[in-house]
């Protein structure tokens, strides 16, 4: 059975790896020259920093499902970060989050006396709702539209606090506004904000401490490498530099591929990327959907290396729920912004030449705006600059080698849909049930989809997942009906 697979970002490369070990032929079309989506190094002369996304979480996961896919652990390596990273709050004060549970309580006690016991409460509740959310949430499907209403998923849902926002759940762990902050902003690596994003996202900043937090050596990007060869050596065809045009449809099926001005027919097509853009290729544009937040990117390079930096730091602005708002319900660039900043050389030699490293920056934006991003940037990245300067950053203009720039308008030229980094929003009915499953037409039963977009959501171990919920449900779908129906045992 021959597969067509649309978009070469890590839930189609993952896709793909799943799908031919269960038998099927599988070609991947990628409009790109090169393969990896979200998952892509930023390139600048001998530079090279993640694009995209930085900080592995679920590592367990991330390794388990490259098992499954046939990746040999010896081809990556990841290392883990501890402490995991730094908060910087607007008053001075500096939180250093842990894994180990004795270190931050002592943490707790240094900066929050008195709020050890909110944070071994969420820490064991928590863990109560990530046994409970995962094999529900994460590792099953809803496929039926009447799932979303089975009382099962509901008394899920109610356990898990999905009724209630991120940063209302703290405050029954945290009295310390800076502490709620420090457990609600990685609503934030999914796009989402933390004073509207269901509660059962909290699961993020638990399963920091719980499984700790890595950094894939090379960078996130070099997995996309990882992933490509053993592609090829699977003996799985891709096809690059590929417009698909669209699919062509008849009688509720997919047959083929239109792509640069070719055909190919398909048994099955996978839609990979953004789904509110890749289901245009079925003419199916149905459903409006809420984007995710997107982001103003900072990459440079720079003189030295900033040693006394970890990896990961987090700097945050006075009014952090006001900051909030303004991204996501005034859509403006915030006055006070927070940021994030990424310094990798600090661990990795490789990304920069000899006595040289890279910076990367994260500012969270709306997605779009009413003014033009060309005229936005500058300003603001002058004023995120002069921050890092105040915040320990010595001398940063003067060490500046090279700076580029990247707004959520090249994030939408590049197919991240309105320009949201990060798929579409992980806001309640955007999330489980309610979010398009890796089967999403009942009337095209041959048509699939994956990417963060889809079940069970963004980031990449979740997209991975959705991946293998994908390929297991196609190989029930054809694969054991084929062997229940000839009783050989071989897949088609």
């Amino acid at each position: 059975m021959n597969i067509s697979i649309i978009g070469g970002g890590v839930g189609g490369m993952m896709s793909a790896l799943l799908l031919k070990r269960k038998g099927f032929e599988v070609t991947l079309f990628e409009k790109e020259e090169q393969l990896g989506g979200r998952l892509a190094y930023h390139r600048h002369g001998d530079y090279k920093i993640d694009k995209g996304p930085t900080i592995v979480l679920l590592p367990e996961m991330l390794q388990s499902l490259l098992d499954e896919a046939g990746v040999p652990r010896e081809d990556y390596e990841l290392i883990s970060c501890d402490p995991l990273y730094d908060l910087h709050f607007a008053d001075g004060t500096t939180y250093t989050k842990y894994r180990d549970k004795e270190e931050q309580l002592a943490e707790i006690n240094r900066v929050f006396p008195g709020e050890e016991a909110g944070y071994l409460r969420f820490m064991k509740d928590m863990k109560m709702r990530f046994d409970e959310g995962k094999p529900r949430f994460l590792e099953q499907s809803f496929l039926k539209r009447w799932d979303a209403l089975q009382p099962s998923t509901i008394n899920s849902l109610r356990k898990l606090n999905a009724f209630r926002s991120v940063s209302k759940q703290l405050h029954t762990y945290f009295n310390d506004d800076r502490l709620k902050t420090a457990y609600a902003l990685q609503t934030l690596y999914i796009g989402g904000n933390p004073f509207q994003t269901p509660a059962i996202y909290s699961l993020v900043s638990y399963s920091e401490h719980e499984h700790g937090i890595h950094y894939l050596k090379g960078g996130y990007a070099r997995l996309a490498e990882v992933l490509e060869q053993n592609m090829l050596n699977a003996g799985i065809r891709i096809i690059k530099g590929a417009n698909v045009e669209k699919i062509s449809i008849n009688s509720g099926r997919a047959e083929g591929v239109l792509y640069n001005s070719k055909y190919e027919p398909s048994d099955a097509v996978v839609l990979n990327g953004d789904f509110p853009i890749a289901e245009q290729l079925v003419n199916k544009q149905g459903r409006q959907y809420q984007p995710s937040s997107g982001c103003l990117l900072l990459y440079m390079g720079v003189d030295g290396t900033y040693q006394d930096k970890k990896m990961h730091q987090f700097y945050l602005s006075k009014n952090f729920e006001k900051t909030m708002n303004q991204i996501f319900k005034e859509k403006k660039v915030p006055e006070d912004p927070s940021y994030y900043v990424f310094n990798p050389s600090v661990t990795d030699d490789s990304l920069a030449p000899a006595g040289k490293s890279v910076l990367y920056v994260l500012v969270p934006v709306p997605a779009e705006i009413e003014d033009d991003w060309q005229k936005v940037k500058g300003d603001l990245s002058d004023q995120i600059l002069d921050s890092m300067e105040q915040s320990g950053f010595d001398s940063l203009r003067d060490r500046i080698e090279w700076l580029d720039i990247r707004t959520p308008q090249e994030a939408k030229q590049e197919g991240l849909y309105a320009g949201g980094s990060f798929g579409i929003a992980p806001a309640l009915f955007q999330s489980g049930p309610f979010r398009p499953q890796f089967q999403p037409y009942p009337d095209l039963e041959n048509v699939f989809a994956t990417g963060a977009s889809t079940h069970p959501g963004g980031g990449v171990p979740i997209v991975m997942q959705g991946a293998k919920l994908l390929a297991d449900g196609m190989d029930k779908k054809y694969n054991r009906r084929e062997r229940s129906a000839d009783g050989t045992g071989k897949s088609l």
